[in-house]
């Protein structure tokens, strides 16, 4: 699976065409260069354009918070909490939501992403404009430290030798695959905030029991500290993309 969610990659992606980059093929294109097959309700990114949309957002939503996600029907938000992602814009309102999956015969699969259209509410500008990088960037690591804190308490930290590395490598931007014009402190949170919340998830399904001598109880703290800190990353990599969504769109100084 991708490294950055698809609906990540697309909104950086389609925002740099839509202020003069690549044509839409070849956005879609360099959104998925990892992946088999795309399709689904496409057409309405040119549908957008046309009608004078030139910033396409994301939402990472999760069971029980929809909150980044722009209001519309109840089959839009359970499609993209069950994704765990999607696409919006915000001037006329509308949602794109991907399903990924594999396809073709065992031993030889490949991935494919296809994407749904759903109406939607128009989000004020004034909403998204207030966002501030320092501030997300400095809210994540404040989650990271509040959670190694509970795990040093808790016990069985996941933090193994090699953790810090790996996100370190994570956050270097060459690795991401994102238009050349995204600007570089936004990408830094972005990549920060991706590589804690691929590691969470990683490694909230390892219990650790017998060897690890995790107890059952210690366990399943420990499951829930990941989820929260995994939530803290996702919403830091929500906001910082649609930072640099914004600045890809003009409508904030880089």
């Amino acid at each position: 699976m991708p490294e950055l969610p698809a609906s990540v990659r697309l909104a950086l992606w389609m925002t740099h065409s839509w202020n003069g980059g690549p044509s839409t093929v070849e956005a879609l294109t360099r959104s998925f260069p990892d992946l088999d097959h795309v399709a689904g309700d496409l057409t309405r990114l040119d549908t957008w354009r046309d009608l004078g949309e030139r910033a396409l957002f994301v939402a990472l939503p999760r069971p029980g918070d929809v909150s980044r996600m722009p209001p519309g029907s109840v089959a839009a938000a359970a499609e993209a909490t069950d994704a765990g992602e999607c696409v919006f814009v915000a001037g006329i309102g509308g949602v794109l939501v991907p399903r990924l999956s594999e396809f073709g015969p065992e031993n030889d699969t490949g991935t494919r992403v296809d994407w749904s259209a759903h109406e939607a509410d128009p989000v004020p500008r004034h909403r998204l404009e207030m966002l501030d990088l320092r501030q997300v960037h400095r809210t994540l690591l404040a989650a990271m430290a509040s959670h190694a804190d509970h795990f040093e308490r808790v016990g069985g930290a996941p933090w193994g030798p090699g953790t810090r590395s790996e996100v370190e490598v994570g956050t270097e931007a060459r690795s991401w695959g994102v238009p050349p014009a995204t600007p570089a402190r936004a990408l830094h949170t972005m990549a920060l905030a991706a590589s804690v919340s691929r590691i969470a998830d990683r490694t909230a399904g390892l219990r650790g029991l017998g060897s690890g001598g995790l107890d059952a109880a210690t366990a399943t703290t420990r499951g829930m500290l990941l989820r929260s800190l995994a939530a803290d990353a996702d919403d830091a990599l929500t906001d910082a993309t649609n930072i640099a969504v914004m600045i890809l769109a003009g409508w904030r100084p880089a």
